[in-house]
């Protein structure tokens, strides 16, 4: 399943480059996004975000983080920090099942750009949302904070959640994160993480 999947998430990439629709390169009115389960509800990244898609495996845990930060990988030889959304959004800790996996995403700080991974109950698919189908964000009625939201995707009659990955994984989120990784990478190598 994460093999076909990351080959269209590749392919998908790859068409929305040739097509112009990179951030900033206008021109396009829709744009690709990658969609998942959380807690029963879907929601939708963009696809220029994510890198790659992996299955759930061993994690590192991190004493004192917060719930949210599940614990940290290794990813060939590169330490990133897992963070687990439902908890992210205030609901409790997920459970691993069957089909969880590891999206890694690439989000921008002010030192660059960074690999963080979002764990997720399952991975859907890359879907076109055209602009005229996403709707503002609503005022209130979501189980996450309307900051978190950049639009409701209209898709086949149901809305989709896309989110907003900087302000869900947010500068103060950020910066932990970014302390968890410089200081946890002489740990992580001594422990060996696969």
């Amino acid at each position: 399943m994460g093999q076909v999947l990351q080959q269209q998430l590749v392919a998908s990439a790859a068409k929305a480059a040739k097509a112009g629709t990179l951030a900033g390169a206008g021109g396009s009115d829709t744009q690709q996004f990658l969609t998942f389960v959380l807690g029963g509800e879907m929601y939708a990244l963009g696809i220029l975000n994510v890198k790659e898609i992996i299955e759930y495996g061993q994690l590192t845990e991190i004493p004192m983080m917060p719930a949210s930060i599940r614990g940290v990988i290794n990813l060939r030889g590169a330490v990133v920090p897992v963070v687990d959304l439902a908890a992210r959004f205030g609901g409790h800790a997920s459970a691993v099942q069957r089909r969880t996996c590891i999206v890694i995403v690439e989000v921008a700080q002010e030192e660059g750009k960074i690999d963080i991974g979002i764990m997720v109950d399952a991975v859907s698919e890359v879907l076109e949302i055209a602009h005229a189908e996403i709707e503002p964000p609503p005022a209130f009625g979501t189980k996450i904070r309307a900051d978190f939201i950049d639009g409701m995707g209209k898709v086949a009659g149901r809305f989709v959640i896309i989110l907003n990955i900087e302000r869900v994984l947010s500068v103060d989120e950020m910066a932990a994160l970014v302390s968890v990784g410089e200081t946890t990478i002489d740990a992580v190598t001594e422990v060996g993480v696969h």
